[in-house]
């Protein structure tokens, strides 16, 4: 018999106000984030891409939310403007 894990993210329990983040979430859709990592950079207080010059690739990958996918796009995001991660 499988056991039945219970999601811990607010998200998939119905605690979050999802039309709250679509106010802050413009610049992480335009390059292409899915939403965990667009509600975690959020969540953070990272609202532009010149926020993540504060953190070192390693610190935003401990965001739940955050994966490879997301940290790829980031990286190539901060490359086109010129920006990088704290090291």
């Amino acid at each position: 018999m499988a056991t039945r894990r219970t999601s811990r993210c607010n998200v998939a329990q119905g605690e979050v106000d999802l039309d709250a983040y679509a106010t802050h979430d413009e610049v992480w859709r335009e390059i292409g984030l899915a939403a965990p990592a667009r509600r975690a950079l959020i969540d953070a207080g990272l609202l532009e891409l010149d926020h993540l010059s504060k953190w070192s690739r390693a610190e935003l990958a401990t965001l739940h939310g955050m994966g490879p996918n997301a940290l790829d796009k980031i990286h190539r995001a901060l490359d086109k403007h010129g920006i990088s991660f704290r090291h």
